[in-house]
């Protein structure tokens, strides 16, 4: 649907999450068989075939269009409380983190079986620069088209050459979302990225590890996982105060430590992991088991978290993502998989496994890259005032999310799409690989004297 031609072509994609649903919808069979990790002869002739899971596609819209009005929100309306609402994108970005843990295991990692598929991870370093390269030329593109304003809002905002070489360096390596003085520098919005190539770099090391796991042990890691994240937050919270009136309205005292419990790489990793070990309890489920409620109450609930902020109980962002957000988008997208597997799926479920959701969807990562440069030439004030004299009137902002959805479907199809950027993303990651192979991976066979010194 949507973009299936290209997807069915070509496995290294400009979009990492367009890869993945590639590798989900056209799924290789496999033999059945039940292992704990290890290669294992089949023990049964039956096969295996990973089903479509095209509403999981769906829902990186629902989203990715929120995040977009939070960034920009204040510059489209002054109702408090609809800011106070629509200010929470730091909350949703979570689901995208679990979003890409659940697609990475369900494509790499075998169904029914606690293993995972040796061919994905037979090269950990290819395996690493084709996730990279998935996204990175699409930055690359967007960074270098929008260098010139970059570059020159921070001349206008008196940094240096220096600070700002070391921008455009940070920028272009990805490595922004370690530095909590950087993380927001250019496009914003591509700490993302860098958070995501680490967890990228981890992930033939970790998935193997989290296939073994029986279900018990599954949700006992989910457990501890959720709390590892609550830890870091609790933390936050601590060092400022549980409760806020949303950021539009007070800024916290301790922007440094904010940016690193909402940007560090380690936190949304353990996002990514906790995505990956709710899939791999899906996978191993009876072949016949259904989901134990309707996803659209889930999907609910995960959402109307946000309304808390309406309320007293008005959390700070990171303690509604960890403590509700994140659980009950997790549980929602376990039981959506459940249910797209039934005979006659819910409403919710055909409604995100739509050709009109897996379209949008296709749209989600061009518009989450192209929606920062492009707010920032109408409402960042210094480029606005070189430009139009001032930032634009409320009433353009309609217009604004018009232009970035415009923008998302001719970049999804004119570059996202493009066999040669494809072919070319293919070609770098191999290179790529070879010129670092032994990085994830024993390259030297050890000699005889090293296998005996490691044995003993």
């Amino acid at each position: 649907q949507g973009s299936r031609s290209s997807l069915e072509q070509h496995p290294t994609l400009i979009c990492p999450y367009q890869q993945a649903m590639a590798h989900m919808a056209h799924a290789t069979e496999r033999p059945y068989k039940v292992s704990d990790g290890s290669a294992q002869a089949s023990q049964s002739s039956k096969v295996v075939r990973k089903p479509r899971i095209d509403c999981i596609d769906g829902c990186r819209f629902a989203l990715v269009f929120p995040i977009i009005l939070g960034h920009f929100i204040r510059f489209g309306t002054d109702n408090k409380r609809l800011l106070k609402l629509l200010t929470q994108e730091n909350v949703l970005v979570g689901g995208f983190f679990g979003i890409s843990g659940y697609v990475a295991a369900y494509t790499t990692t075998n169904l029914r079986e606690r293993s995972h598929d040796a061919k994905k991870f037979k090269e950990p370093e290819l395996f690493f620069w084709q996730k990279v390269m998935s996204y990175y030329p699409l930055h690359f593109l967007i960074s270098s088209v929008g260098a010139p304003m970059f570059i020159a809002t921070d001349r206008l905002m008196k940094n240096s050459w220096r600070t700002t070489g070391m921008h455009a360096f940070l920028n272009y390596s990805l490595l922004q979302a370690w530095f909590p003085s950087e993380a927001e520098i250019w496009n914003p919005p591509t700490w993302f990225l860098s958070a995501l190539s680490f967890a990228n770099f981890t992930l033939p090391a970790i998935l193997p590890q989290i296939a073994r796991l029986s279900k018990d042990g599954l949700q006992k890691l989910l457990v501890a996982l959720s709390t590892v994240s609550l830890l870091q937050k609790l933390s936050y919270s601590q060092a400022w105060k549980f409760y806020c009136c949303g950021g539009f309205a007070e800024k916290t005292a301790h922007p440094y430590l904010w940016n690193v419990t909402r940007f560090h790489p380690f936190g949304a990793l353990v996002e990514i992991v906790i995505g990956a070990a709710a899939a791999r309890s899906v996978m191993l489920d009876d072949e016949n088991q259904k989901p134990s409620i309707n996803p659209l109450w889930l999907f609910l609930a995960s959402y109307a978290s946000l309304g808390l902020r309406l309320t007293t109980l008005n959390l700070n962002d990171a303690m509604i993502r960890t403590l509700l957000f994140m659980p009950l988008y997790t549980k929602f997208l376990m039981e959506i998989h459940r249910d797209c597997l039934t005979e006659k799926p819910h409403l919710i479920t055909r409604f995100f496994g739509s050709k009109l959701m897996t379209s949008l969807g296709a749209l989600a990562f061009p518009m989450f890259i192209l929606h920062g440069p492009i707010g920032q030439i109408f409402y960042k004030k210094k480029i606005a005032e070189k430009l139009w004299g001032g930032i634009l009137p409320k009433k353009f902002f309609p217009f604004y999310l018009l232009l970035v959805m415009v923008a998302g479907h001719f970049t999804n199809e004119f570059f996202v799409k493009s066999k040669k950027v494809q072919q070319f993303s293919a070609w770098l990651a191999r290179k790529l690989a070879d010129s670092t192979k032994g990085m994830l991976s024993d390259a030297v066979p050890r000699d005889s004297s090293m296998e005996k010194l490691a044995g003993a």
